[in-house]
């Protein structure tokens, strides 16, 4: 009976400590891969168990109570040793296998990651993958997040990184703007063409074209007659006919490879080394991580460089 209960008391800290961090019951739930009503369950029993209540729920969200407040630091420590543990027996298996829990953004995830995913299931088959695509940056190590690959410089002293490939910004236009039209020579050539440009939603502030002319760097920002809060519509936009703007080539490459769009000012597009794979030291020896973060490095050159950049070289 002691054994049960203790094993009770786990499973409540745990599904304490997720819900906690992530907010509702329905998110840690997805976490866990279990149901909210599990998760539930187990932190009311705890909350019988050990006399106190820590959770105050609303019908949005949960906050933390003061005792609930003093445990929730101990339970998160808790849930990070039984990561570990979990990573140490995986690793002890030579094949990769589990499951493999990916987050990206949309535009990284649509055009790096989700084309490896068929090669690398024929290669690992008992490895199922968990991509999580959001332009919202994720806490990986309390959203059990196993690797990450993100723009950026890494800021979270408890993560491993690999540096991947680089890619091209460079300016793109459709076959259809084009016709009957010189593109431009030069960036200052721009104010003669209809644009797109890029709102970032989380600042709300227009992306400011770089380019590389002569041995410096500078940054234009066009009165663009059509502006998109997402990466994916600038390109879309583009495509559609709607003048020139700018974008990753990783993004652009399909586009370019099927006629759609176009480079322009490739002599002026410049190249970005700011492309990282991250992942919690707790997964260092996991095998499924590994395994893919190889073919990161093995094959996201081949879709990040693109043709933007190299037909100048």
């Amino acid at each position: 009976m002691k054994e049960q209960l203790g094993l009770e008391r786990l499973t409540g800290l745990l599904a304490f400590a997720r819900a906690a961090s992530l907010g509702s019951y329905t998110a840690a739930a997805h976490s866990l891969g279990i149901s909210p009503s599990a998760i539930s369950k187990s932190v009311q029993r705890l909350e019988r168990d050990l006399g106190v209540s820590l959770l105050t729920r609303t019908t949005r969200s949960l906050t933390l109570t003061e005792e609930g407040r003093n445990l929730h630091d101990r339970a998160l420590r808790l849930l990070r040793d039984v990561a570990e543990i979990e990573q140490v027996a995986k690793a002890a298996r030579a094949e990769p296998s589990g499951t493999l829990r990916i987050a990206a953004s949309l535009p990284m995830g649509l055009h790096m990651i989700v084309p490896l995913l068929p090669r690398f299931r024929a290669r690992h088959p008992k490895v199922t993958i968990d991509l999580r695509l959001s332009d919202q940056r994720v806490d990986i190590i309390e959203d059990g997040i196993d690797l990450a690959v993100r723009i950026g410089d890494l800021s979270d002293s408890r993560l491993l990184s690999r540096r991947l490939a680089p890619h091209g910004l460079c300016c793109y236009a459709s076959p259809t703007y084009l016709e009957g039209r010189a593109p431009p020579a030069h960036p200052d050539e721009l104010v003669d063409h209809e644009t797109v440009n890029l709102r970032y939603q989380s600042t709300g502030q227009t992306f400011r074209w770089p380019f590389r002319i002569g041995a410096r760097e500078v940054e234009l920002v066009p009165a663009a007659g059509i502006v998109v809060d997402a990466s994916e519509g600038v390109i879309a936009a583009i495509a559609a006919g709607g003048g020139i703007g700018v974008g990753a080539s990783f993004m652009a490459a399909p586009w370019v490879a099927r006629g759609a769009l176009v480079p322009v000012l490739t002599e002026f597009a410049v190249e970005r080394h700011n492309v990282t794979a991250i992942w919690p030291e707790s997964r260092r020896s996991n095998p499924a991580v590994r395994a893919f973060l190889n073919v990161l490095i093995d094959e996201v050159p081949i879709a990040a460089a693109g043709n933007s950049l190299s037909d100048r070289r």
